[in-house]
């Protein structure tokens, strides 16, 4: 019996409805060898009845099991599928028709992890697209997930990523670690730490929804900003200065906005003014639409807000306080024997 070429492996979690528009897109790829592994995380919300509408389209896989976090759920999936390639996906993505089609047309034979950005589709809300905005944009703290075409070292992210089965069995998987975010960062760094061939293939990208309301995300980049403390701790040889800039971009707003009060120089919020137009200006051309413009201006200052918290707090718990949120301080989370 011929193996099958890819296994797309999605946790869920309370999600059914964006699981719906996510096998929706799986059905229409053009590429059709592939198999689907849905890990139901501990759900209160059930998905069981949604995949079962379409196991006469799709090679599916549906298992439950309590709720330990994507990841773990990811390890999981993992052990379940039968592809070459296991394509890990959120449950909250839609995958473009021809995304297999271009990671058979672009992957190099010699890559062992490989993986695209991720963009806002046309159907989305207008805060979807603002926040897609504000993590995407060079303007903002964008990085790959913007508009470079090429990246000389990649550091995969799990909402589209890429890897030969047995590199992932090699490494162990996912950290099994609460730390989350972040495990697949640690992943990221584990796996160019070993030496495996990783290759970014802009082309490949994913429509990805992210979250519904601005509570949600300043929730999301406040633990990203604490993750990447951790991150950082572990692994110092990956911090750049670039993680310190939201903080001084925060600290800076504050004393122009204090110049302008208490010593009328507004010379810093002019500054401030003026790189908040170009963003409504930028977004509103990308997106054709002013509505979204004035929301990446919101998204973008909640960007930096929250992630600066994270990162405070993070920092200021463990330095004065000895706290170690996720008790990963000083630990090896993959056996490197």
């Amino acid at each position: 019996m011929k193996a099958l070429r890819y296994s797309f492996i999605i946790p869920v979690y309370n999600r059914p409805g964006e699981l719906t528009e996510n096998l929706d897109s799986l059905v229409l790829l053009n590429y059709r060898d592939f198999e689907v592994v849905i890990i139901e995380d501990g759900s209160s919300i059930s998905s069981e009845e949604v995949v079962a509408k379409y196991r006469d389209q799709l090679n599916i896989n549906y298992h439950y099991k309590q709720n330990e976090g994507p990841s773990i759920g990811r390890n999981v999936g993992a052990q379940l599928a039968q592809g070459e390639y296991l394509l890990f996906v959120d449950s909250d993505c839609i995958i473009p028709r021809t995304y297999l089609d271009i990671i058979e047309e672009k992957r190099k034979a010699d890559t062992d992890v490989f993986g695209g950005p991720d963009r806002a589709d046309s159907s989305f809300t207008s805060l979807q697209k603002a926040i897609n905005f504000s993590m995407t944009s060079v303007l903002t703290t964008g990085g790959i997930r913007g508009q470079k075409k090429s990246v000389e070292r990649y550091y995969p992210r799990s909402f589209n990523l890429g890897i030969k089965r047995d590199v992932f069995l090699e490494m162990g998987g996912f950290p099994k670690t609460k730390m989350h975010p972040g495990e697949d960062m640690v992943f990221g760094i584990e796996l160019i730490d070993r030496g495996y061939k990783t290759q970014y293939i802009h082309e490949a990208f994913v429509y990805h929804k992210r979250r519904t309301s601005l509570s949600q995300f300043f929730k999301q980049i406040r633990n990203f900003g604490k993750v990447r403390y951790y991150i950082t701790r572990l692994y110092p040889s990956t911090f750049k200065l670039t993680y310190l800039f939201p903080s001084i971009f925060i600290i800076g707003l504050i004393f122009s906005l204090l110049g302008g009060l208490l010593w009328s120089q507004y010379i810093g919020l002019y500054c401030y003014i003026a790189y908040f137009s170009l963003l409504f200006i930028q977004s509103s051309i990308e997106s054709s639409s002013i509505q979204v413009g004035l929301l990446s201006v919101v998204t973008s200052f909640y960007q930096f807000l929250a992630y600066s918290i994270g990162l405070t707090r993070a920092f200021i718990g463990h330095y004065i306080f000895g706290t170690d949120e996720f008790d990963v301080i000083g630990k090896n989370l993959f056996d490197k024997s």
